[in-house]
C-alpha cells in the first residue's frame, strides 16, 4: 500500500489539486491525502483551483488541514510543492527525512524544483500550476505503484 501525501503552504492550490489528480487515477493500492504547512482547518479548496479541476473533469470535494505528525506518520511518501516546504517538514519532523522529497525532484526533473503558487492568481495562473502538477505526477505513477 502507497500512502501519498502532497503538502503546500495553505492547503487551499497546489497540493489539493495534486491530491485530486492522482486520486482521479484510482491507482489499486494507492491512497492520497493533502495537507499544508500552514494551513487552517476546514478551508475550501480555492476558487480557481476548483474551476481548473473541473476543466479537467475531477471532482474533489476539499477541506484543508494543517500538517500534523499524524499525517507524517500514514504517509509512506510526502511530496512537498517546494524545497522550502521539504525543508520546513524534514526540520520539524527528521525522523522522516528520507520520504520527504519535492514532486518535481521525485518525478528525476531538473532544474526549478518548485510548483509555483498561484495562489491569488487568475484562472490562466492555476492553469499552468496544474499542467506542472499532473506532467510531475504522470513521471512518478509507476515509481508509487
Amino acid at each position: 500500500m502507497a500512502r501519498i501525501l502532497f503538502v503546500c503552504t495553505g492547503n487551499t492550490c497546489r497540493s489539493p489539486m495534486a491530491e485530486a489528480i492522482l486520486k482521479s487515477k484510482q491507482l489499486p493500492g494507492v491512497e492520497v491525502k493533502s495537507a499544508g504547512v500552514y494551513a487552517p482547518n476546514g478551508a475550501e479548496a480555492s476558487v480557481n483551483a476548483k474551476t481548473v479541476l473541473e476543466e479537467n473533469n475531477i471532482s474533489h470535494d476539499h477541506r484543508s488541514s494543517t500538517l500534523t505528525r499524524e499525517n507524517i506518520d500514514w504517509a509512506t511518501l510526502v511530496l512537498t510543492m517546494t524545497q522550502s516546504h521539504k525543508g520546513l517538514i524534514m526540520n520539524q519532523y527528521p525522523f522522516a527525512a528520507d520520504k520527504i522529497f519535492t514532486l518535481k525532484e521525485f518525478a528525476d526533473e531538473t532544474g526549478n524544483l518548485d510548483v509555483a503558487d498561484p495562489f491569488g492568481g487568475n484562472e490562466q495562473i492555476y492553469r499552468e500550476a496544474f499542467k506542472e502538477i499532473q506532467k510531475s505526477i504522470e513521471r512518478i505513477i509507476d515509481k508509487i505503484r
